[in-house]
């Protein structure tokens, strides 16, 4: 592959880099083996992966090197490992067993005028689906199905949000691009990232030994849960964090959906509304926060990014949300699944009677490695500049990206979004050298990027990380356990 089709793989890379803040020249310590089959679709979704583990990788390259004082180690992103892990739910195997992803009423169906999706994983949100539909909690399948059959998508759509549940209506993009909060989401950018006070810049202490990890002695609250923030943290602890994921007790996590995002973390339950003495313990020598709940729903605990820069300064802030702040959807719960049906993507997959889904929950992964990208390089510019900081994605910014072809967010960016995105944005992606090929190969299947390990949980099969440099860790540290076992303290 020649030095000018190299770049327009890479378009996205440059694009996410400078959004994060990165110097547009460190691009050239990437390396790419590009893999054809890998994670299929009309959308540029492999290359919108590969990208957001490329600027993963590159922002932990480069705190590495700030560390050790030495050059930027290089940067090698594998279409087969990034496949692999952007699908690594599906791969855990617990004891030979397969995970349980979704749960029967977690569908599309269709309704009078068009088609819907649901979730409805957790017991909670089934119930509320139910409730707003009139049908008892054993409701069957076939009982929805012929409730919805004499019903309008975006009527149910309102009433079942409405009771506290989750579902969405299809759309085109067309229609989301005229859609109040499709248009809010069209005019914001892919992150969201800034500087609250003037913390003294922050002294990091020499990396000594191997593997090289960037994170090694930093601690991070993870108050994340599904997969988006749970894979940023997960990749933090990859990293070499000390990560303390905390859940309420009363809303667990799906036990699968936690082992696969589990590695490498301890798990312990607290009650941020009663436990507030435990909180600021923690807080107290804490280094980052992520958070991946709806805009304002931590803000009654002192969680904004303003609170917490007062309560400590020289934090790192990071959030997550399904639809993102301002725009009439910023304080409704969202999945994956249903962000590509009410952003177009579904329909562009599939079609408008029989629509598709993307060959990865590519927003949850893809999102999750620009958090963990845009924390790091947070560390990195408190190193040379100070300041608490802090940084915000959306699954639906990611979406609009994606549909766009990887072009800018914001202002009207364009991109090829139906060609594999090959196409270079017409704006904003700066002056950079192309990202080298090294290798052009098929994508023949998961299993060279598979792991085995012993676990408090049984045996585990599960996806290796995707992001490596030079010198840097190939694995986690430590497997998942059990769901809220662990104390809510440091070690």
């Amino acid at each position: 592959m020649d030095e000018a089709a190299a770049g327009a793989e890479y378009v996205g890379a440059e694009y996410a880099w400078k959004r994060l803040g990165g110097d547009p020249a460190l691009l050239s310590r990437v390396s790419a083996v590009v893999r054809e089959g890998a994670l299929p679709a009309r959308l540029p979704v492999r290359e919108l992966a590969r990208a957001c583990v490329a600027a993963c990788a590159l922002a932990a390259a480069e705190l590495t090197a700030r560390r050790t004082g030495r050059d930027v180690p290089a940067v090698r992103v594998d279409d087969g490992a990034v496949a692999t892990a952007f699908t690594s739910e599906r791969h855990l195997l617990v004891d030979g067993r397969a995970p349980v992803n979704f749960a029967p009423l977690s569908r599309f169906w269709r309704t009078a005028d068009g088609t819907l999706r649901t979730h409805a994983n957790y017991p909670h949100h089934r119930a509320r689906f139910l409730g707003a539909l009139g049908l008892p909690p054993d409701a069957s399948a076939d009982a929805v199905a012929a409730e919805l059959a004499g019903r309008s998508a975006r009527a149910v759509e309102e009433e079942v949000y409405a009771a506290g549940g989750l579902a969405v209506a299809l759309r085109t993009p067309g229609e989301w691009a005229v859609h109040p909060h499709g248009a809010a989401v069209a005019g914001q950018d892919l992150l969201e990232r800034g500087r609250l006070d003037s913390a003294p810049a922050r002294v990091f202490p020499p990396l000594a030994g191997g593997p090289l990890l960037p994170m090694a002695g930093l601690r991070v609250l993870d108050l994340t849960r599904v997969i988006a923030g749970p894979v940023a943290t997960r990749t933090l602890a990859l990293l070499g964090a000390d990560v303390l994921r905390l859940d309420a007790p009363w809303l667990p996590e799906l036990p699968d959906q936690h082992a696969d995002t589990g590695f490498g973390k301890r798990s312990a339950t607290l009650d941020l509304g009663t436990d507030r003495d435990a909180f600021a313990s923690l807080l107290a020598s804490a280094d980052v926060v992520v958070t991946g709940y709806r805009p304002g729903a931590l803000d009654r605990f002192g969680l904004t990014p303003e609170a917490l820069a007062a309560r400590r300064p020289g934090i790192v802030v990071a959030q997550v949300s399904a639809w993102g702040g301002g725009g009439p959807w910023a304080g409704r719960r969202g999945f994956d699944s249903l962000v590509q049906v009410a952003t177009g993507i579904a329909s562009v997959e599939g079609g408008p009677d029989r629509p598709g889904a993307l060959p990865a929950q590519a927003l949850d992964h893809g999102t999750g490695h620009l958090l963990a990208a845009a924390v790091l390089r947070a560390l990195t510019e408190q190193a040379e500049e100070g300041g608490t900081r802090y940084a915000r994605l959306a699954l639906a910014r990611t979406a609009t990206w994606l549909t766009r072809g990887l072009g800018g967010t914001g202002g009207g960016g364009k991109g090829r979004g139906r060609d594999g995105g090959r196409g270079r944005p017409e704006e904003d992606t700066g002056a950079v050298a192309p990202v080298a090929v090294a290798a052009d190969a098929p994508y023949t299947g998961p299993d060279a990027w598979l792991g085995e390990t012993g676990s408090p949980l049984g045996r585990l099969r599960y996806a290796l990380p995707p992001v490596s440099f030079a010198g840097g860790p190939a694995d986690w540290s430590r497997p998942p356990g059990p769901w809220g076992a662990q104390p809510a303290r440091w070690e």
